[in-house]
């Protein structure tokens, strides 16, 4: 077989490998540099697992000074949605994932969108063609089903291999009557692997795994448009774009021996593999694979509508992607974790809703109260507008609502989400406190006798903490309430109750709830007249029980 004449036979006007080659200079690279890529296909909005791929590979050629490469593979334009790119755009965006080069960002290897890279695949495919490494292939969909059925009854393993590959040794005359026929055709690799041989190789987080060599001649170029496959566009552009190291999920895991054996008939050097864990879910005790289409926690934009912070997130995936990073995260805050291919987990780690949660909590207790005010006007803007409109123009007084217990020695943790500040502290903005919402924790026992002659003639909103709370008990212990537990716990019926009694009689005034934080804190920002108003309205209403 005169290989170049065939290739010449099935690619006329295709230019060559050794053209395109000069058009992408091999890569300059310090020792230890990592170019990374991300290769998403548009078929949908970007889910956590994905996420969690593109975040470590943003983090690892950004710690190792290299460069995050976005690279769009939509070879399989059946599946492509409407926009598809734009949303995986919006979503790195919106999680601030850097990239380096890419689709929309450009760089010097582009194009990035595969389906823009037809005539550099095509000149590859025609190499492999003019050496023999590939072949024209026009079996018909029946003819492979065919094919697939003889195996199945034979129990033989599936594939186009062997005696079963039919179009492997057509001669040139035979290739030339159906090209002239225009029968439609996709290419196959040539493969010289032999099944019956193991070899190992060495993944960087799965460790050693063993494989067989690949003898299947997997279709490298499809009939419809002349696109290459995944397999081949692949490794096409890790050589082109300089990709030191490909991080995938572990589905990807079986096409390795594909894989290698590509880069081998290339000719060229392939890029380090390492197979990520796949995000678990427990799912009423059965373990499974988080589902974008079953589990809104798997959507990037559930944690926004939520208002959990992107850098919440980014911390909670930091901990999937090294065991060691919460223990490291709850010592520290300002030293820079350097992230290892070695603690990344083998096995699927379990996605936890409430440890995430906890991250969040523990990272809004880190934030100043001006941080989380301006977290909240961002939030509220897109999801709250009437309670924008509420914040936006008291900032003062917002801020000092959202540092109560914050700057202290262990600040509140009762924040997980920008959402949460509204059902948290409804109740220190008169629009929502005086509206239906009820008085929750009201006691029968609740006497006001006491109330309004406080707040007339004991308590003085200037007063700081300590004697604001030496006036209340002195006050409670007139009135009939003790300080005194022991005393208390002996003889019930000489009191109306203990100190902290009172003060939660004031807290449910206040607040509508006798659970609160810091009720000093909570009346010193009120100031004087909100706290008439509510008190009036408490009275009012235990009058009226």
């Amino acid at each position: 077989m005169d290989y170049e004449k065939l290739a010449d036979l099935l690619f006329p006007n295709v230019g060559t490998r050794e053209e395109v080659e000069a058009k992408y200079p091999k890569r300059t690279l310090n020792q230890g540099e990592m170019i990374t890529r991300f290769a998403p296909s548009p078929t949908g909005f970007v889910h956590m697992g994905s996420l969690l791929t593109a975040y470590i590979n943003a983090l690892l050629s950004e710690q190792s000074h290299g460069k995050f490469l976005l690279r769009i593979e939509d070879t399989d334009q059946k599946r492509e949605v409407e926009n598809g790119i734009e949303g995986i755009i919006r979503d790195l965006t919106d999680y601030e994932i850097k990239i380096d080069e890419g689709a929309i960002v450009g760089g010097s290897y582009g194009p990035y969108i595969q389906s823009e890279r037809k005539d550099i695949y095509l000149a590859f495919v025609k190499d492999f063609i003019k050496k023999g490494l590939a072949y024209p292939c026009f079996c018909t969909a029946e003819e492979l089903a065919e094919v697939r059925e003889l195996q199945e009854i034979n129990k033989e393993r599936i594939g186009y291999f062997g005696s079963y590959s039919k179009c492997k040794n057509l001669s040139y005359e035979e290739i030339a009557e159906k090209i002239e026929k225009k029968i439609p055709f996709v290419v196959r690799l040539n493969s010289p692997g032999d099944f019956s041989i193991k070899h190992q190789y060495h993944d960087l987080i799965k460790g050693d795994v063993n494989y067989f060599e690949n003898d299947i001649d997997i279709v490298i170029m499809k009939s419809d448009n002349f696109l290459p496959t995944y397999h081949f566009a692949h490794a096409v552009d890790d050589y082109l774009m300089g990709t030191t190291h490909v991080i995938r999920g572990d589905e990807w895991l079986s096409s390795l021996p594909v894989h290698i054996q590509l880069f081998e008939m290339l000719g060229v050097e392939a890029p380090k593999y390492a197979h990520i864990a796949p995000v678990m879910k427990n799912d009423h005790g059965v373990v499974r694979k988080l589902s974008k289409r079953k589990d809104p926690e798997a959507s990037v934009s559930y944690y926004s509508e939520l208002g959990i912070p992107v850098e919440v997130v980014k911390l909670y995936l930091k901990t999937l992607i090294n065991t060691n990073f919460e223990e490291w995260y709850l010592k520290n805050t300002k030293e820079e974790f350097i992230f290892t291919f070695e603690k990344m987990p083998t096995s699927g780690g379990l996605f936890d809703i409430e440890k995430l949660n906890s991250i969040s909590r523990e990272y809004f207790s880190r934030l100043s109260a001006e941080e989380v005010y301006q977290g909240l006007l961002e939030y509220t803007k897109k999801y709250d507008t009437d309670f924008h409109s509420i914040v936006s123009k008291q900032k003062d007084y917002v801020i000092s609502i959202l540092n109560i217990e914050r700057e202290t020695e262990k600040p509140r943790k009762d924040i997980t989400a920008y959402s949460d500040i509204k059902k948290l502290f409804y109740y220190m903005f008169d629009e929502y406190f005086f509206n239906d919402n009820p008085y929750e924790g009201v006691s029968k026992d609740y006497e006001i006798d006491g109330l309004k002659e406080y707040f007339e003639s004991c308590y003085q909103e200037n007063d700081c903490e300590e004697e604001w709370f030496c006036k209340l008990k002195e006050f409670a212990e007139k009135f009939g309430y003790t300080p005194n537990r022991k005393e208390y716990k002996e003889h019930p019926e000489n009191y109306k109750g203990m100190t902290a009694k009172f003060c939660e009689i004031i807290r449910v005034m206040l607040t509508k709830s006798n659970m609160s934080p810091n009720l000093y804190d909570i009346l010193h920002i009120l100031g004087k007249e909100k706290v008439e108003k509510r008190m009036n309205l408490f009275i009012s209403y235990l009058q009226e029980k």
